[in-house]
């Protein structure tokens, strides 16, 4: 039995994981991939089985998983973020939300055919978009920031929402067959969830105020973090079934917003937890789906799930966003874009259970329904969202862009090489006056200091493929690569200084960028040949190219600098590493005023096949 249940933990772990990989490598929703692989796992193959391998463990991992999923999505809501919402969260939030419960419940009783109490009920959980899934769609999909900004919000305020209309609905029902007045109750799940949003910033005050006075040693901020949101958790469930997602929630967006020092130290840590804990939950939840609640599945909930996607949805973000500032264009993205996740699925299994209990028949519907909403809305926005943005012009216009720091004449002439490439560029520099040439030649700037906090608030970093840092000071260079490796990549951060090499006194390749250049020109070197008149000469590279000939016909003392692919993607030539140029690309070469560069395009060299560079 151990040995099964190792396998099938390393199987979902694979499964999940991988899906991520592929959806990666392709651009297809890792939520759709990861829901495939569970329901090839289970249903399909039968090497799953989570009711049998778990048992009662299955829903108290569910549970907690879906708090730090929650509590990670709350780290990342900012104010100031949300008030370049233009207003649409608290109208997707207090009137949103209503609507959505209204027309759900209409369309469950209407269309679905569920008797009232539990339409009513299961409506309450479908107003959730669920950050499991609108976060990995968001990572994938460069929108622009307030589209982008409106569905984070959205997805995670409103998960513990959708849990509290279900307790509620839950509870009026069983207080009405009890013959007892619901306010009473309806007071106290008030009060409940109220005092779970104080746990909650209770405790993000007590870590607060516990990290910056070393009471907590460095190595342990991340696990005493974790161990405090599942205590968090705990804590408020005792209180009022269903409040813990409220309380973790308040607890994350009060910790993003109390700015700690040592934040940056353990948020890689908690972002690479919800990876894997949405790759397994996702896994896990389609692999516990049974062949014979599949059978259930009838017509009428196809004819539900049409317009759950095409009437209440759309509708209820026209009414919520009506005479708001939000332009057409992003209401129509924001009421198509909708998936459901986890919470749903989660919920709804408990909930089933609990109405079956008191008399409810059409409670056991509610798995088949979730499912099939999850597996629809997943399918539909998971492919649709791309599309969509770009087709409404809502893709960010620098998407794929590089980035660089500093305004040295080597920086400037990389950032109009890029330009005439149609790679997007920005230049980054303190000083307005050092910008001006980069204006000059039309090229967006970023005024600021690259690393203040400030910056996160001013710049999206999302449109950023490529990070260059080409100051002068080499250790500064360092310090804006190790900032940003994290979010950017650290195979995508590059910087100007000598590479580290042998020489025990240098920064350790582990605190830097990757060093420009496969010779590891470092900045004094870069700034003479700067001086001496040095260019950045382009290279297309036909279906005859041939990379070695090519490399050997190159003058000595030229410099390979970076490779454009055909789908505008940038990667340079490192002290450590390089790009394989293909047919399709162009290579820019760094040379010599007056260099000729010779291509290998066959058996013969002619005139056509050479480029001279221009002093």
């Amino acid at each position: 039995m151990d040995h099964h249940l190792i396998l099938v933990i390393g199987l979902i772990g694979l499964a999940g994981i991988g899906a991520q990989w592929i959806a990666w490598r392709t651009g297809w929703p890792a939520i759709a991939l990861m829901l495939v692989a569970g329901l090839l796992l289970g249903p399909v193959t039968g090497l799953i089985n989570p009711d049998e391998d778990f048992g009662d463990l299955l829903k108290p991992m569910i549970s907690i998983a879906v708090a730090i999923i929650l509590f990670e999505g709350g780290l990342s809501l900012r104010f100031p973020e949300l008030k370049k919402t233009g207003g649409a969260v608290p109208r997707l939030v207090f009137i949103g939300v209503p609507v959505a419960w209204g027309l759900g419940s209409l369309a469950l009783y209407h269309v679905a055919g569920l008797v009232w109490p539990v339409a009513i009920l299961f409506a309450g959980i479908l107003v959730v978009t669920g950050p499991t899934v609108i976060i990995p769609l968001l990572r994938q999909t460069n929108l622009k920031q307030r589209p982008r900004a409106i569905l984070k919000w959205e997805g995670i305020v409103n998960d513990p929402i959708g849990a509290i209309l279900a307790v509620i609905t839950y509870e009026y029902l069983v207080q009405q067959q009890a013959g007892k007045a619901f306010i009473d109750n309806l007071l106290g799940l008030a009060v409940s969830s109220l005092l779970a949003g104080a746990v909650g910033y209770g405790a993000a005050r007590a870590i607060r105020w516990l990290f910056p006075r070393g009471l907590v040693p460095e190595f342990l901020k991340a696990p005493v973090l974790l161990v405090a949101v599942i205590g968090t958790f705990v804590i408020s469930d005792l209180i009022q079934q269903e409040t813990g997602l409220v309380a973790v929630t308040v607890m994350g967006i009060a910790l993003a917003n109390m700015k700690l020092s040592s934040a940056r130290t353990y948020l890689p840590f908690k972002e690479n937890i919800t990876v894997l804990l949405v790759s397994g939950i996702f896994v896990i939840l389609s692999a516990s789906l049974d062949i014979e609640v599949l059978r259930q599945f009838e017509l009428r909930f196809a004819a539900f799930l049409l317009v759950l996607l095409f009437v209440v949805r759309p509708a209820t973000v026209l009414v919520a966003l009506a005479f708001s500032k939000i332009p057409w264009k992003e209401r129509l993205l924001i009421g198509w874009i909708a998936p459901r996740g986890i919470v749903a699925v989660a919920i709804a299994g408990l909930f089933a259970l609990r109405l079956g209990e008191i008399g409810y028949g059409d409670g056991q519907l509610l798995v088949t329904l979730s499912f099939a909403v999850v597996a629809a809305t997943i399918l539909a926005h998971g492919f649709t969202l791309g599309p969509l943005a770009r087709l409404l012009g809502l893709i960010n216009p620098n998407s794929g862009g590089v980035l660089i720091v500093g305004t040295n004449s080597f920086a400037l002439s990389l950032a109009r090489s890029l330009k005439a490439l149609e790679v997007p560029v920005t230049v980054a520099d303190t000083s307005w006056q050092r910008l001006s040439p980069a204006r000059a030649l039309k090229i967006p700037t970023f005024h600021g200091e690259i690393l203040s906090e400030a910056t996160e608030e001013e710049l999206d970093m999302h449109q950023f493929q490529v990070l260059v840092a080409t100051t002068e000071n080499e250790a500064y260079n360092a310090l804006v690569c190790s900032e940003f490796a994290p979010e950017i990549g650290s195979d995508s951060v590059y910087q100007l200084g000598d590479a580290a090499g042998d020489d025990p006194h240098a920064l350790p390749d582990s605190l830097r960028g990757r060093a420009l250049f496969q010779s590891g020109h470092g900045v004094e070197d870069v700034a003479d040949s700067e001086a001496r008149g040095w260019k950045m000469v382009p290279i297309d590279l036909t279906l005859r190219f041939d990379f070695d000939r090519t490399l050997a016909a190159l003058p000595d003392g030229a410099e390979l600098l970076y490779v454009r692919r055909e789908d505008g993607k940038v990667r340079f030539f490192t002290h450590a590493s390089g790009p394989t140029p293909e047919p399709g690309d162009t290579m820019v070469v760094y040379v010599a005023p007056g260099t000729r560069i010779e291509r290998y395009e066959g058996e013969n060299l002619g005139e056509d096949d050479a480029t001279e560079a221009v002093s």
